[in-house]
């Protein structure tokens, strides 16, 4: 199973959904290495170009594709934003222990100016389908009273994403694997998560916190929280999704998953177009890595 879409227009390529949406790691459904031979010769009898944004390297399409893509086409699979996490077992229960001296002090000293604040409650909901719709209202007004609004990343900049986690993580209640994480001061929600738990790891999909109450760090304290409550619940790993930004490598792991962006250029038309179009951005790209510097 490829689930695909494609923009209008003769130079649109086909990718797979959610690709440039929500830009987390995806890949097509394979039950084995026939199946994905299969796939894959479907794939590349495609008459316009396909792209894998975040492919992961162990996927059994990559092999698939590069056996039977030379009888079509030109395939070309590049490195790209590897995806952090951490793999839990019980010393997590008590996450604190983990980190350094230093860094466990940081730890107190955020509590303390939360304390300072009013009371300060953490929170791993579970909600019901019926308990779903005001948790997620509330935790999404959470996110928009930080830096993303003005970046335009929060859930409520876009209302197709709304649409999309507030019926994607629904129907995950209904299984039981949502994941609402808060943390409240005073009974004001000021940070939260948004997850999920499935085959035994703890996806994180979305994170934020009040800018008002910055001063005290409660995504810091919250992320703390979520990382105890996930190994208390028997989880082994931790997937903060996203990429590897620097607050994350810097302070919870350096551990990532690779992957791979993955383009296939059939011999048509419209594969040519992609293939030229495509090779002139990445030489301009080159050539400005290379330029020296202006001088004034």
């Amino acid at each position: 199973i490829a689930p695909l879409v494609r923009d209008r227009g003769p130079l649109a390529r086909w990718r797979l959904l959610g690709d440039c949406e929500i830009h987390e790691p995806g890949a097509p459904l394979v039950r084995d290495t026939q199946a994905a031979t299969a796939l894959a010769r479907q794939l590349c009898s495609l008459s316009r170009p396909l792209e894998f944004a975040r492919l992961p390297v162990e996927s059994p399409i990559i092999a698939a594709l590069r056996k039977e893509a030379s009888a079509y086409g030109t395939l070309i699979v590049r490195d790209t934003d590897p995806c952090p996490f951490l793999a839990l077992d019980a010393s997590w229960s008590e996450p604190e222990a983990r980190f350094s001296s230093r860094r466990r002090t940081d730890f107190r000293r955020a509590q303390r100016k939360a304390e300072a604040l009013g009371e300060v409650r953490y929170a791993m909901h579970r909600p019901t389908p019926a308990e779903f719709d005001s948790l997620f209202a509330e935790a999404i007004a959470v996110e928009a009273r930080s830096w993303k609004r003005a970046a335009g990343s929060a859930i409520l900049c876009d209302p197709a994403k709304e649409r999309f986690f507030r019926s994607y993580l629904r129907a995950c209640a209904e299984r039981g694997e949502t994941r609402i994480a808060e943390a409240r001061i005073d009974g004001t929600m000021v940070a939260m998560q948004l997850a999920v738990a499935w085959r035994g790891r703890y996806w994180l999909y979305k994170i934020g916190f009040d800018e008002d109450f910055a001063k005290c760090s409660p995504g810091t304290l919250l992320m703390l929280h979520a990382l105890g409550e996930a190994a208390r619940e028997g989880l082994s790993g931790f997937e903060m999704m996203g990429e590897a930004d620097s607050w994350i490598s810097d302070f919870w792991t350096r551990d990532a998953h690779r992957y791979v962006r993955l383009r296939f250029y059939p011999r048509s038309l419209a594969g040519l177009a992609g293939l030229a179009l495509d090779g002139f951005g990445w030489a301009r790209t080159k050539l400005s890595r290379r330029a020296p510097p202006e001088r004034s």
